[in-house]
């Protein structure tokens, strides 16, 4: 099932939290660059979770965020 995406953002830790569920134990962590971490469902691998460190330093620098991931992104049928 297709889950909408949560964003929150932690100004004192200067963090970018990207959500399809909440975070959970079980889940594996892999460092997609330099202070981006995915956490990935154990079983089928897929990006659950994503923290951004230095957010806003990265997005001062040049105005543009890009992650190193490819998303296939829906309109929510639910309101």
């Amino acid at each position: 099932m297709a889950q909408k995406l949560t964003f929150k953002y932690d100004a004192v830790g200067d963090i970018l939290y990207i959500h399809k569920c909440s975070p959970y134990a079980e889940q594996e962590s892999q460092e997609l660059d330099y202070g981006i971490v995915a956490r990935l469902n154990p079983e089928t691998e897929e990006i659950e979770n994503i923290e951004v460190m230095f957010f806003s330093k990265r997005f001062l620098e040049s105005n543009v965020f890009e992650l190193p991931i490819v998303a296939d992104l829906h309109l929510s049928l639910q309101a």
